[in-house]
């Protein structure tokens, strides 16, 4: 799971609210997140009045499944350095890491960089997105 799906899940003024309500609310629980994400989250969200304290609420019921990546720092690092030139953040290397961990995954963005990240440097990464086919 990114971030922005989520924010516009929460934030009933977001430009993804009603696709991100959509199709969040069809996902079965256990969607998976990291850190990165969550901190994006819950930044992102309380600037629009949504206490952060809701978003981890969903961990707490399950609703998000919280994997740490600690261990997986010299492969978020190589995907940052990977993706330079298309500036990719913290929280996106550490989704793409997420998605080469867990191969039967399908991220859920609406990051069109995406669209050009690639898992293990050659596989397309499957893709919930509103401008995804």
């Amino acid at each position: 799971m990114d971030a922005r799906p989520l924010v516009g899940w929460f934030c009933t003024g977001d430009s993804h609210h009603a696709w991100a309500t959509r199709e969040l609310d069809r996902l079965p629980s256990g969607a998976l997140v990291c850190e990165a994400v969550l901190a994006e989250v819950c930044h992102l969200v309380a600037k629009d009045g949504v206490r952060p304290s809701a978003v981890l609420r969903l961990v707490e019921q399950n609703d998000l499944v919280l994997l740490p990546l600690g261990r997986e720092i010299a492969h978020i690092r190589a995907l940052l350095d990977r993706y330079l030139d298309v500036g990719m953040d913290f929280a996106d290397a550490c989704v793409v890491r997420l998605a080469e961990l867990h191969p039967d995954t399908i991220v859920c963005t609406t990051d069109t960089d995406f669209r050009v990240y690639w898992k293990h440097g050659r596989e397309s990464i499957p893709l919930l997105a509103p401008f995804a086919s």
